[in-house]
C-alpha cells in the first residue's frame, strides 16, 4: 500500500470509527476562567517538527505463549504429524494430545512420508484415533465449514472413518474416505451442525493404515488465504494498521545449535530458526522444538508471514541468526562454513522474497503461489546477542554480503537485551563507529521506568545510526501499564526523526500456554480481546499523522525523597548462604547485625525456597526457586551501610542483595551473577516490575566468599565488591505521569494533541494553539480506567469512548481524566 493510501486508511478509519461512537458532547472551559489550571500546554504550529513516517509503528511476532500453532495459524489439529518429542518438552510423547483406540504405534522408518516428516502412524484394523485440539477442543461455529485432510498409505483397499464430536455428540456429518495404496493426501469437508469449545476429531481405518498429517483446517480464514490464518486474530492485528511485521522473533532466532538436520546429529531439534525449514509444501516442512519449551510445526512459516504482511499493508521484517546465541546463551560460531551458509541463506532469502519468479528462490516463491515479489526492504541481522564484539563481527559479515549484491536493503544491526549497561554501550559504540543504518534495541521494564524516560532519545546523536525499537512493554498487562506505556510513545514521536520503526511486545498470548507477559492480544480457543496495551497501541497507530508539531507542557512537582527501606537477601536458581550481615548508619549506629550464630527470627520469609540457619550461615538450598526474598529491618531506614558476606553453593545464578526494601513489590537489589551467570546489574523494582539501572558482564565463582558492601546516601547508591568499587548510580529522575505530544495529519490538516495523564487525579490543562484557525469542534477519544483494571475475555474496562469537544478555539481549557490517554483532533481551518 503506498504512503497516500495508508494515509488515506488511518483518516478514514479514525473518523469513521469516532463519528460512529459519539458518545457525548463536551463544552470546554474558556482559558481565562475559574481557578488557576494544572498543567499548560503550548504549541507552536509554524515550529519546525520531525517527519513520521507511515512505517513508524508495527507489530512483532514471536512464536511464545502459543502464538503460532494454536493460534494465529488457524490449524486446529494439535501434533498433526505425530512429531512431538522430549526435545520439545519432557512431558511430551509422539502420541501427546491424541488418544488411541484399539492398536496403533508411532513408527519412524524407511517407509516415512519424507525426510523432514520423520514419524508416522501405524493404525491398527478396527482401530481409531483422536485428536484433543488445544485449549479445551476442537472449535467449531455452527454453519461453518471446515476441511479435513490426511496422507495415508495402506496395503490393500480400506476406508476411513473420520468423526467429528464432543461430549454431548455428533457436531457435522461422519465422512466416509476410501484409501488405497502408496501415500497420497485424502480429503473431506464437514460442516458443523452447532458450536462447541470441545470438539474432538476422530480418525477410524477398516484395515491397517499409516497415517500422517492428520489437518483440520476452517475454511474460512484471514483473507480465505490456503494454510491461512485464525481470522478473528488476524484481524485485530490488522485493525493496529501496522507499518511492518516483524517476524519470527525473538528468542526464536538465535538459540539452539545452529546446525543442519542430519543423521549425523540425531536430526537433533533445538535448531535456532532457519527460513528455508519453513517454505515449500507444508506436510515436507520440519517440526522443531520451540525455544519456549514447546513443538513449532513450521505450517505458519516464511512464506505466510510475508503474506500476511502483504495482507495487512505493512512492510515485512524479517530477522535472520548471526551465529551469535543471545537470550541466556552465549555461544558464537567458531565454523566459517557454517557463517558462509548463513550468509548465503540470507541472500536466498532476498531473492525468495524479491527475486524474479524465473530466479532459483523467487520460483519457489511463485511455485507457492506468489509470482510477484513481497517488496522486502528491510531485515534484521540478531537478536540479543550478549557478546557485542564477536555478534558485530559477524553482522558485518552479513551486511557487506547484502549490500554487495542488494545495496537497496537495509541491514539492521543490535544492541542486546536491556536498555543501558556494559553490553549496550559497547553494542552501540561499535555500530556508530561501523556506521551502522539501525540499531534495534529491546528493554522491558517497570511502568516507573517508562514515566521516567520519556526524555530517553531527546540527546541521541541526530547523525548516528536510526533507532528501531524492535521490543519494548511494561512488565504487565493492566492498565497502569499501559499508561506508562502510552507516556513514553509520546517521547518516541517526539523523536521520530531518531525511533524510526517501533513494536509492541509479544503479539499474542494463548491464556492456557502462558510463558511471557506482557502480551498485545489474548485469546483461547473461541474468543480473543485486546489488552489495554493494545488499545494504547492501536490508538497512537491509527492516529499518527505526518509531522510533530513543536509543543511544551508544564510538569509535575517533584515530591520524591532519599531512598527508604529494609535490607534483604535472595536467590533465583541457586543455592547460596549468607553471613555476617551489617547495617550501619551514617552516623555509625547498628541498625542490624545477624551472625547466624543463634537462628533467623529477624528475617521475614516472604519468597519460595528452603531457609535454614546451618553452621552459622543463612542457607537457601532450592536450585530450582526463583526468587527466595527474605527481609529483615526497617522500611523506614535512610542513609545507610549494608555489608554481606556471600558465598555461591551450586546452581545457575549468584546472589541478590536488596536494598531500600519497602514490600515485596518495592525495592532495589544488587543482581551479582544473573542471567545464567553471565552479568551483574542494580535492579529497581516498582509494583513488582523491574527494571536496570546499571549493569556490567561478569559471574560468581562456586565455592568463593564475596563482600559486598551496599553505601545509600540520600538517593545515591555506591557499591562495593571485595572492597573495590564496583559502580553507583543516583535515583534522582521523576516520574512524570503527565505527558503530551502533538502532530499533525498532512491530508486533512488536522492537529492531533495526544496527552497521557498518569494519575489518580483530573489534570485541568490550559492548551494554547499558537494562533492557530482551528474550526470549533473537535473530536475526542479517551481511554481511562483504575490503573489496575484488565482486560479479560469477558470484561474489557479499557476501551475507548469517543465524543464531540465544542467550542474549540485557539486558546482553551481542558480537563483530562484521571488515569486517561486522551487524543484530541482538531481541525486546522
Amino acid at each position: 500500500m503506498s504512503r497516500t493510501a495508508r494515509s488515506r486508511t488511518r483518516l478514514r478509519l479514525g473518523l469513521t470509527a469516532t463519528a460512529l461512537l459519539t458518545a457525548t458532547t463536551l463544552v470546554p472551559v474558556p482559558a481565562h476562567a475559574g481557578d488557576a489550571p494544572d498543567y499548560t500546554i503550548t504549541v507552536d504550529p509554524q515550529g519546525e517538527g520531525a517527519e513520521i513516517a507511515d512505517t513508524m509503528y508495527g507489530v512483532f511476532f514471536e512464536d511464545i505463549n502459543r502464538a503460532a500453532d494454536g493460534g494465529l495459524y488457524a490449524e486446529l489439529v494439535q501434533n498433526r504429524s505425530f512429531e512431538y518429542s522430549t526435545a520439545d518438552n519432557a512431558s511430551y510423547a509422539p502420541l501427546t494430545s491424541w488418544t488411541v483406540g484399539g492398536t496403533a504405534e508411532v513408527v519412524n522408518d524407511d517407509g516415512r512420508l519424507n525426510e523432514r516428516n520423520r514419524n508416522y502412524l501405524a493404525l491398527g484394523a478396527g482401530s481409531s484415533v483422536t485428536n484433543s485440539g488445544y485449549n479445551t477442543g476442537i472449535r467449531v461455529e455452527e454453519g461453518e465449514r471446515y476441511d479435513f485432510s490426511v496422507w495415508a498409505r495402506t496395503r490393500s483397499a480400506g476406508t476411513l472413518t473420520v468423526t467429528l464430536k464432543d461430549a454431548v455428540g455428533e457436531l457435522a456429518k461422519a465422512r466416509r474416505v476410501a484409501v488405497k495404496g502408496d501415500w497420497a493426501k485424502y480429503t473431506a469437508t464437514f460442516t458443523a451442525s452447532r458450536t462447541s469449545n470441545r470438539g474432538r476429531l476422530t480418525v477410524a481405518s477398516s484395515g491397517t493404515a499409516a497415517l500422517d498429517m492428520v489437518s483440520l483446517f476452517p475454511r474460512d480464514t484471514y483473507k480465505n488465504q490456503p494454510n491461512g490464518l485464525r481470522k478473528d486474530l488476524a484481524e485485530r492485528i490488522a485493525a493496529l494498521e501496522p507499518g511492518f511485521v516483524r517476524f519470527p522473533g525473538g528468542c526464536l532466532v538465535n538459540t539452539g545449535s545452529m546446525e543442519d538436520y542430519s543423521e549425523a546429529s540425531g536430526w537433533q531439534r533445538r535448531r535456532s530458526y532457519q527460513w528455508k525449514d519453513t517454505v515449500g509444501p507444508v506436510e515436507e516442512r520440519a517440526t522443531n522444538a520451540n525455544f519456549w519449551g514447546y513443538n513449532q510445526s513450521y505450517g505458519l512459516g516464511y512464506y505466510e508471514y510475508f503474506r500476511f504482511a502483504e495482507d495487512v499493508g505493512a512492510m515485512p521484517l524479517p530477522v535472520v541468526p548471526a551465529l551469535v546465541t543471545g537470550c541466556g546463551q552465549n555461544r558464537a560460531t567458531e565454523d566459517p562454513a557454517l557463517l558462509k551458509r548463513h550468509i548465503q541463506d540470507t541472500l536466498d532469502l532476498i531473492e525468495f522474497a524479491n527475486g524474479p519468479a524465473t530466479s532459483t528462490w523467487g520460483r519457489v516463491r511463485a511455485g507457492m503461489g506468489h509470482p510477484e515479489p513481497f517488496g522486502l526492504t528491510h531485515i534484521g541481522v540478531g537478536n540479543e546477542e550478549n557478546l557485542p564484539r564477536e555478534f558485530f563481527a559477524r553482522f558485518q559479515q552479513f551486511r557487506a554480503a547484502v549490500e554487495a549484491k542488494y545495496p537497496d536493503i537495509t541491514v539492521i544491526s543490535n544492541s542486546g537485551p536491556d536498555d543501558s549497561g556494559t553490553t549496550f554501550d559497547t553494542a552501540w559504540q561499535l555500530n556508530r563507529e561501523g556506521d551502522v543504518d539501525m540499531v534495534d534495541e529491546h528493554y522491558y521494564n517497570s511502568p516507573q521506568w517508562f514515566l521516567q524516560n520519556n526524555d530517553r532519545y531527546d540527546s541521541y546523536d541526530r547523525n548516528g545510526p536510526k533507532v528501531f525499537l524492535g521490543e519494548y512493554a511494561s512488565q504487565d498487562n493492566a492498565w497502569k501499564n499501559g499508561l506508562a506505556e502510552a507516556a513514553f510513545m509520546t517521547g518516541l514521536e517526539r523523536n521520530a526523526d531518531i525511533v524510526e520503526l517501533a513494536s509492541y511486545a509479544p503479539l499474542l498470548a494463548n491464556e492456557d500456554y502462558v510463558q511471557w507477559r506482557p502480551d498485545m492480544i489474548w485469546f483461547n480457543n473461541r474468543a480473543s480481546w485486546g489488552s489495554a496495551g493494545y488499545e494504547v497501541q492501536k490508538l497512537f497507530m491509527t492516529n499518527v499523522g505526518d509531522r510533530v508539531v513543536p509543543s511544551e507542557a508544564s510538569t509535575t512537582p517533584d515530591v520524591s525523597g532519599p531512598i527508604t527501606g529494609a535490607v534483604g537477601l535472595s536467590t533465583w536458581a541457586t543455592s547460596a548462604a549468607y553471613d555476617d550481615v551489617r547495617v550501619t548508619s551514617a552516623d555509625g549506629t547498628s541498625l542490624l547485625s545477624d551472625d547466624f550464630s543463634g537462628d533467623a527470627s529477624k528475617w521475614t520469609h516472604s519468597g519460595g525456597g528452603s531457609w535454614s540457619v546451618q553452621d552459622g550461615q543463612y542457607l537457601q538450598t532450592d536450585e530450582a526457586a526463583e526468587n527466595t526474598l527474605v527481609t529483615a529491618g526497617d522500611p523506614a531506614w535512610k542513609d545507610y551501610d549494608l555489608h554481606v558476606r556471600a558465598t555461591k553453593k551450586a546452581g545457575k545464578e549468584g546472589f541478590l542483595v536488596a536494598f531500600g526494601v519497602k514490600d515485596t513489590g518495592n525495592y532495589y537489589w544488587w543482581n551479582l551473577g544473573g542471567w545464567n551467570n553471565t552479568r551483574s546489574a542494580v535492579e529497581q523494582a516498582s509494583d513488582g516490575g523491574k527494571s536496570t539501572l546499571i549493569s556490567r558482564a561478569g559471574s560468581i565463582e562456586t565455592g568463593r566468599s564475596y563482600d559486598i558492601d551496599i553505601k545509600v546516601r540520600g538517593r545515591q547508591v555506591t557499591l562495593y565488591l571485595d572492597g573495590q568499587e564496583w559502580g553507583g548510580f543516583t535515583d534522582d529522575k521523576p516520574a512524570e505521569p503527565f505527558r503530551q505530544v502533538v502532530t499533525e495529519d498532512a491530508r486533512t490538516g488536522d492537529l492531533i494533541v495526544k496527552v497521557v495523564n498518569a494519575q489518580p487525579s483530573e489534570a485541568r490543562t490550559a492548551i494554547d494553539l499558537g494562533g492557530a484557525r482551528v474550526s470549533s469542534r473537535a473530536r475526542v477519544t479517551t481511554l481511562a480506567a483504575d490503573a489496575d483494571a484488565v482486560n479479560t475475555e469477558t470484561d474489557t474496562p479499557v476501551a475507548p469512548v469517543t465524543s464531540t469537544l465544542r467550542g474549540v478555539s485557539d486558546k482553551f481549557t481542558y480537563t483530562f481524566p484521571a488515569n486517561s490517554v486522551t487524543f484530541l483532533r482538531i481541525r486546522q481551518r
